[in-house]
């Protein structure tokens, strides 16, 4: 028994001591750091210069809250996406590929896609701006030059007018004059619609080889069992030999007026 007390209390300090040891050097470590702070005061400002710059954080945080909806808006994403998601409907695997492969998929085809339209933003608006050669104001308008050229190249003439007549707008002749609150709606019609065609073409094959096999099964009577099930391995047969996703992806990109 003395034995055993001495053994306990020989660990109980040890463990006091390597518990004190960690503490202290926890202190040391984070006396010797210093953390950055962030503060944001509400008070009252007389000028002008006080209020500007809150605007400008206002506004920089609105951005990238709405970041998500301009990428779903001004760039072929959505096309992408849904196209893919035809694919795998098609298919009939239903969750595979699922859905992070497919939405990160979409996003680095909408990096390749959009990457002529990056680089001139880049050479004309980000690195004047960066380099102090160009205002806020001018980078914006360069951004959005090669963005709108963009959208004009994929967007319909029909979805134009239907935009403008639902507001009551006039139509102005120079493509330059149409205000971007028309045209990114007429843009994402437009999409909807090329992908839903490009989607119907997809499901063309597959759906004869769907009512192939439910003939067959019909002719045998085996009307139980679910053609889906029996037609699934040809339909992944018949997408591997012919090298589906090549095709698929290089369609996409071919419909797109700037390739």
């Amino acid at each position: 028994m003395v034995i055993y007390k001495r053994s306990s209390w020989t660990k109980l300090c040890t463990a006091i001591a390597i518990f004190t040891l960690l503490l202290v050097t926890h202190e040391v470590c984070f006396a010797e750091v210093k953390i950055p702070t962030l503060s944001l005061n509400l008070g009252e400002t007389d000028g002008p210069d006080g209020v500007v710059p809150a605007l400008k954080i206002v506004g920089l945080i609105t951005i990238l809250s709405v970041a998500p909806a301009i990428l779903l808006m001004m760039t072929s994403f959505t096309r992408i996406l849904i196209v893919l998601s035809f694919v795998r409907q098609a298919l009939g695997t239903q969750t595979m590929p699922p859905n992070q492969v497919l939405i990160g998929l979409s996003l680095f085809l909408t990096i390749f896609t959009m990457g002529p339209i990056w680089d001139v933003i880049d050479k004309n608006a980000f690195q004047p701006y960066i380099q102090k050669q160009i205002g806020e104001e001018a980078a914006i308008e360069k951004f959005i030059v090669p963005v709108r050229s963009f959208m004009f190249k994929e967007t319909r003439s029909e979805d134009l007018a239907l935009f403008f007549q639902v507001s009551g707008m006039q139509q102005p002749q120079i493509k330059q004059d149409i205000p971007l609150s028309v045209l990114m709606p007429a843009f994402m019609i437009s999409e909807l619609k090329t992908a839903f065609q490009i989607g119907f073409l997809i499901y063309i094959p597959f759906l004869v080889i769907d009512m192939v096999i439910s003939s067959i099964l019909m002719a045998m009577g085996m009307m139980m069992l679910p053609p889906t099930v029996v037609s699934l391995p040809f339909k992944l047969v018949l997408f591997v030999l012919v090298d589906g996703w090549s095709l698929i992806i290089s369609s996409v990109m071919k419909s797109f007026h700037s390739f």
